[in-house]
């Protein structure tokens, strides 16, 4: 049987797959530890220290280092080591990081040294924005020492805040990038200038922000970050292979004579907030007045204890709308900041896939309806130097006609084993009041699972988890489990995976795009650095293929990749793919209003092409495009968009996905389209109006929401929020709006 033959036949790959995967587990292994790469080996073999020194007096925080008295006699880390585009190679401007300490606070000054002050790229200014596009500095600090985790702060030359939280090296990666949590918010300062030597930029962390051990001196792990834009340059203090970036928290350097405070955290964040809404489903107008608050202890200075009470989210931004064109659930990602700090502790799964424990399940319906929640706690951190614990506790209320009254319990340890290995378990209950059950069946569900990984030399990671859950009335094949080898070198990326996910496996405070099938998944992929051709920086040829089966072997799902990414050092790059595709149905499902595809296997091929200019100009543009067969007939895919802004206070985007599909059933020449426009104004770094407007003409809906925010410490302060949903199909009920204005402080009581 010739290779194309064997995907045409799901039964026979199904059967070959599942023979050759110990095989091909056994092989990825062996390869990973027997392969040496030379350069990792001379450049990672000692990494770098520098000293923190106690300070004098405070800096005056205004972005001058090199005129403040209170850096004098501070000696810099310097000799920072280029990722791209020249691997290896010193850096081709000078950096200078200081250190300090005094009292409650850590400070970082930076001095970003440039030949030619006039070419420095700032793209934005708003918080938490993206530092890839523009001039930027970043520091990781792993304060435990356990060379897993850790918090980054990171600034531009107009001194924006970007902070962020590290679990397991940034591990997560799918849909919701669970190991790094950019919605983590720390009250931190920092300011920033421009100057005829480049640019410069002070830090002042609180110790409290940060997590670490008891003791006096201490050795942190540490590393910095600087991309020098207009050269498309990434460097590092701590040097690291392409493979890898600033969260590879296991090749930092060090940082040597920290004497942090007594831990002393106490803050108390109240909320009040007022609300007017109209139209909708509701007759006529409502008014609605809340308070509520957060509270934050530490326990200690690696545990901390969140309490809270009526929680709101009413500044979180909308979910960006989604067009169902296949039979499985859609994933939209947990945006609500108490919900996501710490969360990469508490990912266990496959992310996007199987997710044993998803927030969203928490104070949000089905179909996005807002369900109240009462309150809650958690606790989370370290118990001695590496032993991960999270508890999580929260009560939502009920709602007719969407949810029951719900208390919701996560319970979770991970022990650290070093080299990037550990071992886990977690337990997740539901406990809801019954309402829409008969008074015999319970109300309940339990997840109860185990994970772990195992880091193999500098390169391989293994890890994989089990579950089990249990649902009154249902019974056997309710577990689910899963399997992955990773090795990931400079040149070359290889993974393999298998999955299974029983008929009866039901974690509802979870998240599953489908259930009862088996999984097999493997890729490859090969960067190369091409000396001086055509401008290239990096070229990487890969593939990969993932199928699903059900347990008779039918195959649901199965898809080849084969792409070559094309990367230019100007920021240009064109992607040329091809995707051979396998969609089994067992039943008929509505990919539209009123279109019915029916049962079948549909084996489809389709091309794919990418192209992006460089997004660091003022206007920048990119086009995803799709020629091929879906469901036994044919299918056009555009997805184009376009940037705009203005200096660092202004910026836009506009994007559109339209998919046109001409399939052999009745009422099959149909097309869809999903509208999207974001712009943004920065008045200042902590002053900013933003809006998002989307519509989607399958449904008819026009969305927008207007969010102005006046900043004071992290995410607290001023907000003043707009939602207007306008639906135009047949029976769409009146136009609804909703005005919030909600304000928080955060009062620092042990301060």
């Amino acid at each position: 049987m010739s290779h194309c033959d064997i995907f045409k036949d799901e039964s026979c790959l199904a059967s070959k797959g599942l023979q050759m995967l110990p095989y091909l587990l056994l092989t990825c292994l062996f390869y990973a530890v027997s392969t040496n790469h030379s350069y990792a080996q001379e450049t990672l073999a000692q990494r770098p220290t520098m000293h923190a020194f106690e300070l004098q007096s405070m800096p005056v925080l205004d972005g001058e280092v090199l005129g403040d008295p209170s850096w004098q006699g501070v000696k810099p880390a310097s000799d920072f080591w280029q990722v791209r585009p020249n691997e290896g190679q010193p850096a081709t401007q000078k950096t200078e990081v200081y250190i300090g300490f005094i009292g409650d606070f850590l400070y970082i000054g930076m001095v970003a040294y440039d030949d030619n002050p006039e070419g420095i790229i700032v793209t934005d200014g708003r918080r938490d924005s993206g530092l890839n596009d523009s001039d930027s500095f970043r520091v990781i600090i792993d304060g435990l020492l356990d060379r897993q985790n850790g918090f980054v702060f990171g600034t531009n030359p107009v001194g924006m805040e970007y902070d962020a939280q590290v679990v397991k090296e940034g591990a997560g990666g799918g849909w919701d990038n669970s190991g790094f949590n950019l919605n983590w918010d720390a009250g931190w300062s920092v300011k920033a200038q421009i100057s005829d030597i480049g640019w410069s930029a002070e830090m002042q962390i609180p110790f409290k922000t940060l997590r670490y051990s008891n003791g006096d001196a201490q050795e942190w792990g540490i590393n910095f970050q600087r991309n020098i834009r207009r050269n498309n340059e990434i460097v590092y203090w701590a040097p690291l292979t392409r493979q890898y970036n600033l969260n590879r928290v296991s090749e930092a350097g060090t940082l040597i004579g920290v004497v942090p405070p007594r831990s002393r955290n106490l803050k108390f964040t109240p909320y009040v907030l007022g609300k007017v809404q109209r139209g909708g489903e509701l007759d006529g107008t409502e008014t609605d007045l809340e308070f509520g608050f957060d509270a934050k202890y530490s326990l200690t200075p690696s545990l901390t204890l969140d309490v809270t009470y009526n929680t709101d989210f009413a500044q979180v931004e909308a979910d960006e709308q989604q067009v169902n064109l296949d039979r499985f659930n859609l994933f939209f990602p947990e945006k609500r900041p108490f919900f996501l700090e710490n969360s990469g502790q508490f990912a266990v799964g496959n992310a996007g896939e199987a997710q044993l424990f998803f927030s969203r399940r928490i104070g949000i319906g089905e179909d996005g309806d807002v369900i109240p929640i009462e309150g809650g706690v958690r606790v989370s951190g370290k118990v001695g130097s590496s032993t991960n614990v999270g508890f999580l506790f929260m009560s939502s209320e009920s709602v007719e006609d969407i949810a029951p009254g719900n208390e919701f319990m996560v319970a979770r340890i991970n022990q650290e084993m070093g080299k990037r290995s550990s071992l886990g378990a977690i337990f997740i209950e539901r406990d809801g009041d019954g309402t829409y059950l008969l008074p015999e069946a319970g109300d309940n569900n339990r997840t109860y699972g185990v994970d772990g990984r195992l880091g193999v030399g500098d390169n391989t990671l293994i890890s994989g988890w089990a579950a089990k859950t249990d649902t009154p009335g249902l019974e056997g094949e309710d577990h689910a489990y899963s399997l992955k080898g990773n090795f990931d070198s400079a040149e070359w990326s290889h993974g393999i995976e298998y999955s299974q996910v029983g008929e009866n496996f039901n974690p509802e405070v979870g998240f599953l795009s489908r259930d009862g099938y088996r999984k097999i998944g493997i890729s490859s992929l090969m960067r190369i650095r091409p000396n001086d051709l055509w401008g290239l920086l990096e070229v990487r040829p890969h593939y990969s293929y993932r199928g699903f089966w059900d347990f008779d072997d039918f195959q649901e799902t199965g898809m080849l990749h084969m792409d070559v990414h094309w990367e230019w050092k100007n920021g240009y790059e064109f992607h040329t793919g091809y995707n051979v595709f396998t969609d089994g149905l067992k039943e008929p499902f509505e990919i539209i209003d009123d279109v019915w595809v029916q049962p079948g296997s549909y084996h489809d091929s389709e091309i794919q092409l990418y192209l992006t200019t460089n997004q660091s100009a003022d206007l920048s543009a990119g086009l995803r495009a799709t020629v091929g067969g879906k469901f036994g007939g044919d299918r056009v895919s555009l997805s184009p968009r376009i940037n705009y802004r203005f200096g660092d206070k202004f910026s836009s985007r506009l994007s559109v996905n339209y998919n046109e599909f001409d399939l052999p059933v009745p009422g099959g020449d149909f097309s869809v389209m999903l509208a999207r426009l974001r712009l943004s104004y920065a008045f200042t770094p902590k002053i900013l109006l933003q809006a998002l407007m989307q519509y989607n003409d399958s449904s008819e809906v026009f969305g927008t929401n207007l969010r102005f925010s006046w900043l004071r410490s992290a995410n607290t302060g001023l907000y003043l929020v707009y939602n207007e949903v306008d639906e135009h199909g047949v029976d769409a009920p009146p136009r609804g709006r909703e005005i919030i204005l909600k304000y928080s402080f955060i009062f620092d009581v042990l301060n």
